[in-house]
């Protein structure tokens, strides 16, 4: 004890024989740190996966307390890429999302309308969908896309045909614009989708009918069969650190037979705001609890038209 009290006395020796502005120094960079892992965070947006929500280029202050307080239904989240597991987990990319369905939640979509235990949910004004924009004749597509606040390098040059995210204001006033020749959304996917979680011929779903898949949430006893386990096997070995194996016809975790599985921690599924141009829960799953970093609250900074989006508050719908 008495070592440890040399220590502190030494320490607080050192600290009143520093310079007043190195200990002015060293006091703000505790509390940046402090601020950035208990209060706020700033992050760039760098998809247009939440377009016209948030642009590509919006520096976006985002609230940590969320992960202590509890996430809500419609909130917008930055959590770490729940697939890149081969890295260090504070070197994974952040992903902006919003969430649809909490723990527990039945999720569904249906011709492309959300569906959350059997209510319908209204999409936020700021949602798009997939339109068909026909250019005319010498009309550049990049500076009409610019004024849109959507990348040019999404589009192939040369193209007068456009596959873009709108909402249905945003494609009343482009149809206004002499530059246009017609504006149309586009259709529904149909058919089944490979590339759509779980990646099994046993879910017919694809971008726009899909589910009803039932969010895991903490405490849940899953029954797993050979035909669910593609919608957990992920959950099971990757995001809740198991081992699972196959022995003749039994599956087995950590070397015990698999019947059931107690869920460890909640999870929430993410929908991006530009349904058609966002990978999200549709295409990899579920977001596990303990990838979330916050909620995204105001945009301090944006590439919008006239900086008028500077400031703004991203409310719940």
């Amino acid at each position: 004890m008495s070592a440890f009290n040399d220590l502190v006395k030494r320490g607080v020796h050192r600290w009143k024989g520093m310079h007043e502005w190195l200990r002015a120094f060293f006091l703000a960079v505790v509390i940046l740190v402090v601020l950035h892992l208990l209060v706020a965070r700033v992050v760039i947006v760098h998809s247009t996966s939440m377009f016209a929500t948030l642009w590509q280029g919006d520096l976006v202050l985002v609230h940590r307390w969320p992960k202590w307080t509890g996430f809500d239904s419609q909130d917008i989240v930055v959590f770490r890429d729940p697939l890149k597991d081969d890295r260090a987990f504070g070197r994974r990319p952040l992903l902006v999302k919003r969430i649809v369905g909490m723990p527990g939640d039945v999720v569904q979509l249906k011709a492309g309308v959300l569906w959350v235990n059997g209510q319908r949910v209204a999409d936020p004004t700021t949602v798009t969908h997939s339109y068909l924009l026909r250019l005319r004749d010498g009309v550049d597509a990049d500076s009409v896309l610019e004024a849109l606040g959507i990348p040019p390098t999404s589009v192939i040059p040369g193209r007068r045909d456009l596959e873009i995210p709108l909402n249905a204001a945003m494609a009343e006033r482009l149809e206004a614009s002499p530059k246009v020749i017609s504006v149309a959304p586009m259709s529904m996917a149909s058919g089944a989708r490979r590339h759509i979680f779980p990646y099994s011929p046993r879910f017919q779903w694809n971008g726009d009918t899909y589910g009803p898949i039932t969010v895991p949430r903490k405490g849940d006893t899953l029954r797993i069969s050979l035909d669910n386990l593609p919608l957990y096997d992920r959950l099971i070995s990757r995001y809740e650190g198991h081992r699972l194996s196959v022995d003749g016809d039994r599956l087995l975790v950590d070397n015990t037979p698999l019947q059931t599985y107690v869920v460890e921690q909640d999870h929430y599924f993410v929908l991006g705001d530009a349904r058609h141009h966002s990978a999200d829960s549709r295409y990899w799953g579920f977001v596990p609890g303990d990838h979330l970093v916050g909620r995204a609250s105001l945009v301090l900074m944006s590439k919008g038209r006239n900086g008028t989006r500077n400031g703004r508050a991203l409310l719940r719908p």
